[in-house]
């Protein structure tokens, strides 16, 4: 779809049986073209570069810890917020951005999201203290919040639902699961070679090369109505993600047992609680309750948050394991976790074509089981020279099918929503996503790292993870099936 499609163009083509009347005709909407422009391409990869940048930023930091920690005179306590600085305000303020992007022009909020980032990228780059670093995390993190929802509600109101979309699509979902691997790899490359302060430069780097193209680009949203912002939902729903966050982040160090994750949990569950309660009754909400109640919408959130929490648990699971059970290098780790997004990537060029064939609500059903049935494999895999090759084999297949979960359940989430909810849905989307990397290795991962041997820790991981998975494709695919039904 070109970039100048008039706006009753676009909203016809959110509502796939809408139709557009013209004298004496009742034609249906052409359909969009599947082959992308040279300008789409630009687009695509204006958003999709910052997408992955924000991945990056996940894991790229994991390896340089110890470095860090000794260069800004961290403990070890401290440095568990390098991490949370960083996925407190990413994932808490998600919601909120989306929204603010709906109402307020997603092009502005993604272009000082990106801004934002890339200044907070420097100042992490050069900090001279703990603190400094630190607050760079936080506004990567509040920067991050900005880009993630407004890049994706830009992407899904820039390309039309059908073959387009779901080619943008998939290599956004693709490029988001892929830079959290690439990260891992890379952190422990740029580490070695140049020091742990060029984790952080790199990411300023993305956003140097993005920034100056993208304002050419993209083009402005524009909503039809300026509603006024739901404070009080705005303020329960972002409270309520930072008590969850801070909780689950915190208890992947501590445990669940102490008093300061407690309180937050609490804290969480109520403030989330509140948050329903005030959305059922408010005029204006954050978040329509009408569209939670979608099943498209709802269970297809459901699947993202599940395939990115069990597969987040077993790379990390699989890296305790292939390093200090089976004895292997952090290069030669790097190299297994390479494969796998080399198959990852590989994936996500063809599944946007299984999806225009059998449907985004098939694939994330068959994506899901198939990721289950590889990580229980992992069980069977053995040690030496030849359990190493065959885990290797089945983690990248297991990859395959993890790809095939992730795009196509942004498909079915944000398939005939109107243009101007958008941001909401998409917001939805990019939260599963965050919170999905955040609770999988608190939730299942501590398993592993306390149980009395490793081994024995990540036969229990694997097992429970691949169960959770194929749960979850089973109630979808019953809860998605009586949807159609309806």
């Amino acid at each position: 779809m070109a970039l100048d499609t008039s706006a009753a163009s676009a909203k016809s083509s959110s509502d796939p049986h809408s139709s557009v009347r013209t004298a004496g005709e009742n034609p249906a909407p052409a359909p969009a073209p599947s082959r992308l422009s040279a300008r789409d391409k630009l687009v695509l990869f204006v958003l999709c570069a910052a997408q992955f940048m924000v991945a990056l930023d996940f894991s790229v930091l994991n390896v340089a810890l110890p470095v860090l920690g000794a260069d800004l005179n961290m403990s070890a306590t401290a440095l568990q917020w390098a991490v949370t600085a960083f996925a407190l305000p990413s994932g808490g303020f998600l919601l909120l951005s989306g929204r603010l992007g709906d109402l307020y022009g997603r092009r502005r909020l993604f272009l000082s999201g990106l801004a934002l980032f890339g200044a907070a990228s420097v100042l992490a780059t050069f900090a001279w203290d703990a603190p400094s670093f630190l607050a760079g995390r936080a506004l990567q993190g509040i920067g991050a919040a900005a880009i993630v929802p407004t890049g994706m509600a830009l992407l899904t109101t820039t390309f039309r639902e059908g073959p387009q979309r779901d080619r943008a699509l998939g290599l956004s979902g693709t490029l988001m699961s892929l830079g959290f691997t690439v990260g891992m790899v890379l952190g422990g490359i740029l580490t070695d070679t140049l020091g742990w302060r060029s984790t952080m430069g790199l990411l300023a780097l993305f956003a140097v090369i993005v920034l100056p193209i993208a304002p050419a680009l993209l083009k402005e949203s524009q909503s039809p109505e300026r509603p006024k912002l739901d404070v009080p939902g705005a303020i329960t729903v972002t409270g309520g993600l930072l008590a969850l966050i801070y909780a689950l982040t915190t208890a992947a160090e501590h445990g669940f047992g102490t008093l300061d994750v407690q309180l937050a949990l609490a804290a969480g569950v109520l403030l989330l609680a509140a948050f329903v309660r005030i959305e059922s009754r408010t005029a204006q909400p954050l978040v329509s309750l009408p569209m939670l109640r979608r099943p498209s919408v709802a269970w297809g959130n459901i699947g993202g948050l599940i395939t990115f929490s069990m597969m987040t648990t077993i790379v990390f699971v699989l890296t305790l394991y292939l390093q200090e059970e089976l004895g292997l290098s952090a290069f030669e780790t790097g190299v297994i976790f390479g494969v796998q997004g080399i198959a990852a990537l590989v994936a996500g060029t063809f599944t946007p074509r299984v999806v225009g064939r059998f449907g985004s609500r098939r694939v994330l059903v068959g994506g899901l089981a198939g990721q289950a049935v590889f990580v229980a494999a992992l069980l069977v895999t053995g040690t030496g020279t030849l359990g190493v090759v065959l885990a290797t084999l089945v983690a990248s297949l297991a990859c395959v099918f993890h790809m095939g979960a992730i795009i196509s359940y942004g498909i079915t989430v944000t398939s005939g929503v109107p243009d101007e909810q958008q941001g909401l849905a998409t917001g939805l989307v990019t939260s599963s996503q965050q919170l999905g990397l955040t609770v999988g290795i608190p939730l299942l991962g501590v398993l592993a790292t306390t149980a009395d041997d490793l081994a024995s820790g990540y036969r229990t991981v694997v097992a429970l993870d691949a169960a959770i998975v194929l749960a979850a494709a089973a109630l979808i695919a019953v809860g998605l099936r009586k949807s159609v039904r309806g």
